[in-house]
């Protein structure tokens, strides 16, 4: 196939003033290797950018369309994050209360102090899980349940944090079955309360019925080129792929249970798509994303959001006592409730008050309250960044480069 200049291969809509934005996408395909990937954008409720464009797979033979989903890796966590919020705004449950309060059965092995607070912060120790976990393990909450409950932390909870990169989401799963008074799974609840008011085309475990003609192909991280790709700003620390050499270490077991050949199984497996992993095998596209965010940065009005829980989710993250290092990645990061924050490592929003998460391969979403945005990239081909893809972050700059420019009330 002729290779298509950048401008023919994107798609969609910017409002007025925001066709730079456009410009960056197109640059992506034209510059920076991007094979299909899916850009969104709210500013103070309104839909101001909605692009997409490439193709779904490695080949280049299927376009990427307007109703193309893919799997988005941790930026699931928000999503995740979000649906525990509205938890909070119901009433279900508080930051500060003891986990073990709401699911008795946690308090095992020394977690009965741990508060839903430490949890969700990555500061509970327990981002590794002991007992091996398979797809049929994974689609049986209460066997799934037992196993977590059982699970000693790996440090004494609140000292240190580290990136729980999978069992976050399952824990945060079983935590909200337990606080639901109708005992749904987070998401189930996700689906029924959130997604379809909202109209959002976005899953926490995907119907096995789902059409595979709608899903974008993961193209994983070369390892050939994985040595020229370590130790640079934002990419993949040293320290951690050191560490990720060794399987006892606990950053190798946070990212290795269930066992995968490939990150890109959570995307490619009907049935590991099936179950809910809400810190990792989340599918949708960037608009459904942005328009949650946007939900969030705007007041929280249609989700009937307290305004304790959104100032919560916006202010300071409290860190560990032993402070801002990260004993997974290796690397520092901040979290609180749930979302990365803001940091000097990664300035992601207009201020502190910002919430987000990233995922494996560049993808991203975040509300800005203070610039009124939410915004999400997904893409197909996966980056060796941690944080700020040069993807992301060249839509992501041309975005508040452009919202800059919009005077107040416009």
């Amino acid at each position: 196939m002729p290779k298509l200049p950048a401008s023919r291969l994107v798609h969609g809509y910017v409002a007025p003033g925001f066709e730079a934005v456009r410009l960056e996408f197109e640059n992506n395909f034209a510059f920076r290797k991007e094979i299909g990937a899916a850009f969104a954008v709210y500013h103070r409720g309104q839909k101001v950018v909605d692009l997409w464009g490439g193709f779904r797979d490695k080949k280049r033979q299927h376009p990427w369309q307007e109703d193309t989903l893919t799997t988005v890796f941790s930026t699931t966590k928000g999503i995740a994050s979000m649906t525990l919020a509205v938890a909070h705004s119901r009433g279900w449950l508080e930051w500060d209360a003891p986990v073990a309060q709401y699911w008795p059965e946690f308090a095992q092995a020394g977690k009965e102090s741990i508060t839903v607070r430490q949890l969700v912060a990555h500061q509970a120790g327990l981002c590794a899980i002991d007992e091996p976990l398979d797809v049929a393990t994974l689609a049986d909450l209460d066997r799934l349940a037992d196993i977590l409950a059982k699970q000693a932390p790996a440090w004494t909870p609140g000292v240190r944090h580290g990136y729980h990169a999978i069992s976050l989401g399952w824990y945060q799963g079983e935590l909200f079955r337990r606080v639901d008074p109708q005992g749904r799974s987070l998401g189930r609840f996700f689906r029924e309360e959130i997604a379809e008011p909202l109209g959002l085309d976005f899953h926490i475990g995907l119907p096995t019925s789902f059409p595979e003609s709608r899903i974008a192909t993961i193209v994983p991280l070369s390892f050939l080129r994985l040595p020229f790709q370590v130790g640079r700003r934002s990419q993949i620390p040293l320290r951690m792929l050191v560490a990720m050499l060794n399987p006892r270490s606990v950053t190798a077991r946070a990212f290795g249970n269930p066992k995968l050949k490939s990150p890109a199984a959570f995307n490619s497996d009907p049935e590991l798509r099936a179950v809910e992993i809400p810190a990792a095998n989340g599918m949708g596209d960037a608009r459904s994303i942005a328009r949650l965010y946007s939900a969030f940065a705007n007041g929280g009005a249609e989700l009937e959001l307290r305004k304790q829980t959104l100032d919560d989710l916006m202010a300071d993250a409290s860190l560990p006592a032993e402070g801002s290092f990260d004993h997974v990645l290796r690397t520092p990061t901040v979290f609180s409730m749930g979302f990365m924050k803001p940091n000097p490592d990664f300035d992601f929003a207009s201020s502190g008050r910002g919430f987000g998460t990233p995922g494996a391969g560049g993808s991203f979403g975040f509300a800005d309250p203070d610039a009124r945005l939410g915004v999400a990239y997904i893409m197909n081909k996966m980056g060796s960044y941690l944080v700020d893809d040069p993807r992301e972050k060249s839509l992501r700059d041309a975005t508040y480069r452009a919202v800059s420019k919009i005077g107040p009330g416009q």
